[in-house]
């Protein structure tokens, strides 16, 4: 995953305060130093019994010297099959003791690995961490080697069997000169992971992985004298490493403008312009951040506003800079509309980033931006690991400036910014020296060019490498007998859960709170009994498109004014549909929660579906579709829910909602409105509130405006959820992706309802079969065969009876072979090798251990209140579950798994390259093969 400072910034809101002295932007931590040169952050924050545990290393791919490309990632995985001391695979440990927010990323300039554990269970995170990081090459030979060499060129041909999926790669050849560290990008070459040796394993591991080269951040439920004890304890007697020598910031700054093009499996052209501006620190760099808001960061911007609205060329658009250590790129990305000249496209680029040089921002688009930030720092505060929590923050800037609060640095830069500054900043950087890529659709039956793209020559002048002072620090002794293996954990935390409240308006509307006063922030959720399933008999796709119009225009105000609005007040308005429902979302600070309420009402209740917007969306719409039926799994989710449920069903639609070409074509702004005034109304609602209120003041302040909201005198319709007999014979149906290299697998059958009694039987067998990385599919097909980057086995939530699946995506040349496999697995479950107590118990635990980490936001708060007002679940349904998963037995999960898996009556949708995958499969003899296009319409 690509996360570095000033994105984790930007969404967690951490840039761009509009009253720095009203608001506390500091995130308080200690700092210290062990003797090897190990740097501990720690930051303090009780609200839940959990600690985030976040390892960095300060090596990525930017290290890498030539021939070895894709060597950090490839380590990256290695780090989690296993240590001296603890052999097998490293997420088993933490299922054990249900760690949530548990992985490991790789880019330029560090490489990370992360968790989120109970606090009784931090001894345990720390000895896993500390094990591999002082005792790893001992538990690693060549078939640990061979095996995440094959999940990673896995990992590599899933990212490129995506649309758009190889534009990285042509990017950075052309926007940094050969020998500089940023020119490949983090996969690497196919040819490089293949000659990664044993050796080099080793080396990488002894040149980088020295505890004077790693920073350990640990905040929540800790406090610094006992992560200190912690840390010595566990990480005391790890070598400092030697020396690392540190790239030093090389922008590699363009004069002149190139171009490239490229041809792709994609449905609509698409534009990249990319420029290389100023590295992270440096003072600039957040000044960038706000010309890419003005130019391209909403609807409100310019390019937005001026290639979307007014000339109607693309489909999107957007700027953001993406921000390294040693370079950054600020980045351009329109969708071109079907028949536009792409030409076309560059020339009102190029006159709004003209006028955007001269002029510079408004003091309005500086303020948004702020206002904006504010908000999203507010909310950031609520986690405390993961992907973009504080531990991450907090890391981020100590690696790479050596500082935790480094990023105030930036908040003090965005404060100070004016127009001027903002526009100096842009001419220094974005006035010249671009490259631009243009993706084009390739014909029909067009082979791909799968030649590495032309890139830029050496440059001279390379910055030498810099060599921190603080390595080679020598190692203290530790006590620790680690032959005992991983710490047991005795005890766990218990789930806190606020108290669930009851409410009415005036008008009778139900209020359902739940109180969580963490942050000074309201999230809402309005339900109503609509989603996809209404769309049966009707249109398909109007739930969806209609919903999304609602914030597009109301009665007084067009879509720019709601967008503006909503920035000015920090506010976050979404509607969408789910299959089930159809609901409208108001995210506010509660400074500003008066006005972000008025704001809200008058999107939900007096949406203007005007031409002008249906059309916009609609174009939009289509073009969203077209991208659907090049992407594998939409594709395949777009054909299989109708095989599975068949005709005059409410589910028998595609499951990505948004309908057929020929079905939003046909909608018109009176079927919109027929929509609307059929279910999104007072007495089809339930409103649902979390976060920093109480229930008198919320129901005042709805009852001000849904108070006189009046229910109609017609019934709500009613939908065709019937039930569906169970398919007798097995079903294969195969589309072609020319040119794929690789297929996706999925398979469908039909489970009971997620308001079934057994239930939790069902969830607890779908862990131990395919729902986590353990499970039996992923071990299978990932971790043994290495043909696929992962599989898994799922269902998707439903008040009918809802789909149970399985998916993989493997290498094209292991498609039969895969399909063969997943067949085997589902056999043995409900045959010869049913679930074992052992893994029933591994499933149990881990769902039970990891409830009190689950609900640290007030969003997770808010799920738990609209699955319950969904499903007809009791309030205590969370408090109960702890209760109800123990109570499982090993024969009622055997009956969910012969009740739910049906191996001889699966319906297979397959989606690859025919002529390398139709003859083995139909090899396989596992019923009648059907051909199908993206449509979902036989071929033959």
């Amino acid at each position: 995953m690509r996360l570095h400072l000033y994105a984790a910034l930007l969404s967690l809101g951490f840039i761009g305060l509009a009253h720095a002295a009203d608001d506390s932007v500091e995130i308080p931590y200690t700092r210290f130093t062990l003797s090897n040169g190990l740097t501990a952050v720690v930051h303090e924050d009780h609200k839940a019994p959990v600690v985030a545990v976040s390892i960095w290393y300060h090596v990525g791919s930017a290290d890498e010297p030539a021939g070895k490309t894709g060597f950090a990632h490839l380590f990256e995985h290695l780090m989690f099959s296993g240590s001296e001391n603890h052999k097998g695979t490293y997420f088993e440990p933490f299922e054990q003791v249900g760690a949530t927010d548990m992985n490991g990323t790789t880019w330029f300039d560090r490489t990370n690995y992360f968790e989120t554990v109970p606090t009784t269970a931090l001894d345990r995170a720390l000895w896993m961490e500390s094990d591999r990081m002082g005792h790893l090459l001992g538990a690693i030979g060549q078939k640990e080697l061979d095996t995440q060499r094959g999940v990673v060129q896995n990992e590599k041909r899933e990212g490129e069997n995506e649309p758009y999926g190889r534009t990285d790669e042509n990017i950075l050849a052309n926007a940094f000169p050969a020998n500089h560290p940023y020119q490949h990008d983090t996969i690497g070459s196919m040819a490089d992971l293949d000659a990664a040796s044993l050796a080099d394993v080793k080396q990488w591991f002894n040149d980088y992985y020295g505890a004077a080269n790693t920073t350990i951040v640990l905040a929540g439920d800790i406090t610094p004298a006992i992560a200190r004890e912690k840390l010595e304890k566990y990480f005391g007697d790890i070598p400092a490493g030697p020396p690392v020598p540190r790239q030093q910031p090389w922008v590699a700054a363009r004069t002149t403008s190139t171009r490239g093009e490229q041809k792709d499996h994609v449905a609509q052209a698409r534009i990249i312009r990319e420029w290389n501006v100023a590295e992270l620190g440096h003072a600039d760099q957040p000044l960038l951040e706000l010309a890419a808001s003005a130019l391209g960061g909403g609807k409100t911007s310019r390019l937005y506003q001026r290639l979307v609205y007014k000339d109607k060329l693309v489909d999107s658009v957007s700027v953001e800079v993406q921000p390294f250590a040693l370079a950054s790129q600020f980045v351009l990305t329109a969708d071109v509309k079907q028949g536009v000249d792409p030409a076309r496209v560059e020339k009102s680029v190029a006159e709004e980033w003209s006028r955007f040089l001269a002029e510079g921002p408004t003091d309005e688009e500086l303020e948004r931006s702020r206002m904006s930030s504010r908000s999203g720092f507010i909310r950031g505060l609520e986690k405390v690991g993961g992907f973009s929590g504080k531990a991450t923050v907090l890391a981020e800037s100590q690696v790479y400036r050596g500082d935790p609060s480094a990023y105030t640095l930036d908040l003090e830069r965005i404060q100070k910014a004016t127009p001027d500054s903002v526009k100096a900043a842009a001419n220094r950087w974005i006035a010249k020296g671009d490259y631009t890529l243009t993706v084009l659709p390739a014909a029909e039956g067009e082979a791909l060019d799968e030649k590495a793209p032309k890139g830029l020559p050496p440059a001279q002048g390379k910055p030498a490498a810099v060599t921190p002072a603080k390595a080679g620090f020598s190692a203290a002794k530790s006590a620790i007998d680690r032959s005992t293996g991983v710490p047991k954990v005795e005890t766990f935390p218990d789930l806190g859960f606020p108290a669930i409240q009851h409410g009415t308006l005036g008008n009778g509307i139900e209020i359902v709170l739940a109180e969580r006063h963490t942050i000074p922030v309201v999230q809402m959720q309005f339900q109503f009994d609509a989603g996809y399933a209404s769309d049966q008999g009707h249109k398909l796709g109007t739930s969806s498109f209609a919903m999304a119009l609602l914030d597009e225009g109301t009665e007084s105000l067009d879509s720019v004014e709601i967008a503006r609005r909503s920035e000015l007040l920090g506010a976050r308005i979404g509607a969408g549909s789910g299959l089930d429902s159809s609901s409208v979302s108001l995210n506010a600070l509660n400074s500003q929660i008066e006005p972000s309420l008025a704001l809200f009402a008058d999107v939900v209740r007096n949406p203007a579906f005007r031409d002008a917007d249906v059309e916009r969306i609609r174009g939009q719409w289509l073009a969203d579709i077209a991208q659907e039926k090049t992407q594998p799994a939409s594709i395949a989710l777009r054909t299989l829910p109708p095989l599975l449920y068949g005709d005059g069903h409410a589910y028998g639609i595609p499951f990505t909602g948004s309908g057929t070409e020929a079905s939003i074509k046909s909608l018109t702004a009176k079927d919109l409105r027929d929509f609307h005034r059929s279910f999104i109304r007072p007495d089809n609602l339930k409103v649902l509130v979390a976060g920093d209120t109480t229930l008198a003041a919320i129901t005042d302040q709805l009852d001000k405006v849904f108070g006189d909201w009046k229910s109609m005198e017609v019934p709500v319709p009613t939908k065709a959820i019937g039930k569906v007999d169970a398919q007798k014979k097995v079903r294969v149906y195969l589309v072609d992706r020319p040119d794929s290299p690789q297929s996706l697998i999925l398979t469908g059958s039909l489970a009971p309802s997620t308001k079934a009694p057994d239930n939790l039987d069902i969830q607890t067998m779908n862990g131990v079969f395919g729902g986590t990385f353990t499970s039996r599919l992923n071990m299978n097909l990932r971790e043994d065969k290495r043909w696929a980057y992962g599989a898994s086995s799922f269902l998707t939530d439903a008040i009918g009876q809802r789909p149970f699946m399985t998916y993989a995506s493997v290498q094209t040349d292991k498609t039969a072979e895969s399909v063969a496999e997943v067949l085997k697995e589902a056999r043995a479950v409900i045959g010869k090798k049913p679930v074992t107590e052992v893994e029933i118990d591994k499933i149990k635990a881990k769902r039970i251990r990891a409830l009190p980490g689950s609900f640290e936001t007030t969003a997770s708060v808010l799920g738990v209140l609209s699955g319950n007002a969904l499903y007809d679940r009791p309030d205590n349904y969370v408090q109960t579950l702890k209760a109800r998963t123990e109570a499982q037995t090993t024969a009622s999960i055997e009956a969910a798994a012969r009740e739910v898996i049906q191996p001889d009556a699966l319906t297979w949708v397959i989606v690859g390259d025919l002529r390398k995958i139709e003859k083995p499969i139909r090899a396989l003899k596992l019923g009648e093969v059907k051909i199908l296009d993206a449509d979902g319409k036989a071929v033959r």
